[in-house]
């Protein structure tokens, strides 16, 4: 393995910042909470995944929103939000239905309102990440197609069931990828929310998998990987996390006492690679700007965590 080092340091620099500016908004401070000119500029996502305005969303309006739901139930909710993984999608659908549960799921009329909403020029899906768009099913809407993949996951195949019995990420992943419209990053985003939820409680540090953005974060950290494969380079900074804040002399603040996690890591990679194509431009990639500019939102969020994690 031989690493960049320049956008090695980088790599734990931007996590540690993007933290401190999480912590100084969340504890009410004023703007500018940075003094670097691309983190106030552009639009990054948090260095820890549970923080970002979608999570934080799926746990309190999909997940943990007072109500009791069966494990179907849960199941069910959760991979429906994250197949559009829009708000407003999901509050489109609250408002025409009592409550969002796989027995009051009807394809037709989940398929009308969606429809509904089209017609009228808003955007049922969500653009941070693309999801797969073709025609698996035979019909000629994307979400459709997604709808008739939730029917045959819960109602012919009984995933859920599946789901249940599964002793860990992985497991389950290969479950959830075998089904088309599904890769391999949305699988593993897939798992990652649903064991944010009580459903189960596999083991975070066993499993990962580097999604497209953090492929191309990785190649520029790393001039050569040798005998390491990208999940194993995304396990090495996941290990290594203490000692190298420290080398470095940054003061990264945990939520909780919770480091950064695979998935954390994973996605930093991705963030990383953003950052440098500004940063660092000659550093090329298929991609060679930040799309999203950095826009305060007015609406203040209440950070919640999943139970099982004892963060107070």
């Amino acid at each position: 393995m031989k690493k960049r080092q320049e956008v090695y340091d980088l790599y734990w620099y931007f996590a540690c910042e993007r933290q401190n500016i999480f912590m100084k908004k969340t504890n009410g401070m004023s703007a500018p909470w940075t003094e670097d000119p691309i983190l106030q500029e552009y639009k990054f996502c948090n260095s820890y995944r549970v923080n970002d305005r979608v999570s934080q969303y799926l746990l309190k309006k999909v997940i943990y929103n007072g109500k009791t739901y069966s494990d179907e139930d849960m199941l069910f909710r959760i991979l429906l939000f994250k197949i559009f993984n829009k708000e407003s999608t999901w509050e489109l659908l609250l408002n025409e239905f009592d409550d969002i549960t796989l027995k009051g799921f009807n394809k037709k009329e989940y398929s009308r309102v969606l429809e509904n909403a089209i017609s009228s020029g808003i955007k049922i899906y969500n653009d941070a990440y693309i999801s797969c768009a073709n025609k698996v099913f035979g019909y000629d809407r994307k979400h459709d197609n997604h709808l008739e993949l939730l029917n045959k996951m819960f109602n012919e195949d009984n995933i859920q069931n599946k789901i249940i019995k599964c002793k860990n990420m992985e497991e389950a992943f290969n479950i959830i990828k075998s089904y088309p419209l599904i890769g391999n990053f949305m699988a593993y985003q897939l798992v990652t929310d649903i064991n944010y939820s009580e459903v189960v409680n596999w083991k975070e540090d066993e499993f990962t998998v580097a999604g497209p953005g953090s492929l191309r974060g990785i190649k520029k950290c790393f001039i050569d990987k040798g005998n390491m494969s990208n999940e194993d380079i995304i396990r090495y900074m996941y290990e290594h996390q203490d000692k190298e804040f420290k080398r470095l002399n940054l003061n990264f603040q945990r939520i909780g006492n919770r480091p950064l996690q695979l998935i954390d890591c994973q996605n930093i990679f991705c963030e990383l690679d953003k950052y440098c194509r500004q940063a660092l431009p000659d550093l090329k990639s298929n991609r060679t700007k930040i799309k999203k500019k950095y826009i305060p939102k007015t609406q203040q969020i209440e950070y919640m965590y999943p139970p099982k994690w004892n963060i107070k």
